[in-house]
């Protein structure tokens, strides 16, 4: 918004309306990107909190937590009178998000029945993008206001932070997580209410207390566990999903939609409704996703996606080769801008229906009840660390490597789709308690597994 830059980054206002500044650098400014990444640095550090938090307190308390933290953070934003307030409530929302990110994905799977645990996991990413959706709509919408339409943005984010103070008011915790603070009828009844008061949980509520015992007799802290040749699979899988998830691209480009729109040619208005488009294609997008994810399985959608996405990147970075930047040409011809944001909708599209929501339901669902905590804490860490180191240089990357940053993107996409195929055992309708078996029938893992024998349901063959 023109009138956000005017009042605080007015350098960069007159940079962009500079006629012989090049097309690829008119954002390029350190603290435009530190308001932006500061929300990330901040969730990294509360994500590692959280892990510690949730396990003594249960998923529901973090959630209800960053709620709060939202709410706070949404105020400060909205009544910022300097570049400081801003990241002040910058950071309180990354507060927010490194809470609620490290208990909502694992409260969905441990509630969820094992068939449609893809479905209820990925719901978390569809309520993310509806949130980006709502988001950039009310950008659109109070851009329009001259002079404090910001204001008016900014706030707004403390709607959805009232519903999730609210909403976390009124849902009992996890059957597991109570188990593990020694709460055992309030277990039975949180599962028996989670299931139907007609429903027989016996056999399921007796695999929750085994898995927990298990994780109780062993308990030597879940961090120090990791670094054991038994817990080697998944201290892999544990850094590779959030960072190939980062190097898709995907969170940067959602980021600064907008800043590549202005970039091509677009005006700000028309920037802002790109953006429009871009989000209603990733909601569309999780929808479908939602639907197949427990049909076609976790290693088919990041296949295909990975696939597509590959290809998008590379249309996109041709278009931007030949026709932005050369003889010193600051906007794209029309239909050419169009032809990027059609290729940027065929991205999003590939990207919702695989990274965007499975980055949330495979690690939520590969981790034993021992380490599951300290797994979601650092999954969602590291992709918070590298979200803030890559929305901090991305400015500054698309003014050095101009097109080039996409085929930068597409080199790492390559190597994630192979290391997916590779890799990756399929895990669609296992329960949680027998996941182990996965790992056992697989033909790299296997030799870091113990003894599956300790599963104590059978699952099929994948």
């Amino acid at each position: 918004m023109e009138s956000f830059l005017e009042k605080f980054f007015p350098e960069v206002l007159t940079g962009m309306k500079g006629a012989k500044r090049d097309a690829y650098c008119k954002y390029d400014n350190q603290m435009l990107t530190a308001f932006t990444s500061s929300l990330y640095i901040a969730g990294v550090l509360s994500s590692l909190v959280a892990s510690r938090v949730t396990r003594s307190v249960g998923r529901q308390a973090v959630m209800l937590s960053g709620g709060a933290l939202f709410l706070a953070g949404s105020a400060v934003n909205a009544a910022a009178l300097n570049i400081a307030m801003l990241i002040i409530g910058r950071m309180l929302l990354g507060f927010g998000v490194g809470f609620t990110a490290q208990a909502a994905p694992l409260y969905l799977a441990e509630t969820s029945p094992a068939r449609w645990r893809g479905a209820f996991t990925a719901a978390y990413h569809f309520f993310l993008v509806l949130g980006t959706l709502a988001a950039t709509v009310a950008n659109y919408f109070t851009n329009r206001i001259p002079g404090w339409g910001w204001r008016v943005s900014l706030g707004l984010a403390g709607v959805p932070a009232t519903v999730v103070v609210v909403g976390a008011l009124f849902v009992p915790d996890t059957p597991s997580s109570l188990v593990l603070r020694g709460e055992n009828d309030m277990a039975r009844a949180s599962l028996q209410r989670i299931r139907g008061l007609d429903a027989d949980i016996g056999d399921e509520f007796k695999d929750i207390v085994v898995a927990v015992e298990e994780a109780r007799r062993n308990d030597e802290g879940a961090f120090q566990r990791l670094k054991g040749k038994g817990y080697r699979h998944y201290l892999v899988m544990m850094v590779a999903i959030p960072t190939f998830f980062d190097l898709t691209g995907m969170i940067v480009i959602s980021v600064f939609a907008p800043v590549l729109f202005r970039t091509v040619g677009f005006g700000s208005q028309k920037a802002i409704l790109g953006s429009v488009i871009l989000s209603v294609v990733n909601l569309g997008s999780v929808v479908v996703s939602g639907f197949v994810v427990d049909r076609a399985g976790r290693r088919f959608l990041f296949l295909a996606g990975g696939v597509a996405m590959l290809l998008c990147q590379v249309g996109v970075a041709w278009m931007l080769a030949g026709h932005l930047g050369r003889k010193n040409a600051t906007t794209m011809a029309r239909n050419y801008a169009e032809g990027v944001l059609a290729l940027m909708c065929l991205y999003t599209f590939s990207f919702g229906m695989s990274w965007g929501p499975l980055k949330w339901v495979v690690p939520s669902e590969i981790y034993p009840v021992e380490i599951r905590s300290a797994g979601q804490a650092m999954t969602v860490s590291i992709a918070l660390c590298l979200s803030f180191a890559q929305t901090q240089v991305f400015i500054s990357l698309l003014c050095a490597m101009k097109y080039a940053i996409f085929l930068f993107y597409v080199g790492w996409v390559l190597v994630m789709t192979a290391f997916m195929a590779t890799f990756l055992p399929e895990t669609k309708g296992v329960p949680l308690e027998a996941m182990r078996t996965v790992w056992a029938q697989h033909w790299y893992w296997r030799r870091f597994v113990g003894d599956a024998k300790q599963d104590r349901q059978k699952i099929p063959k994948f």
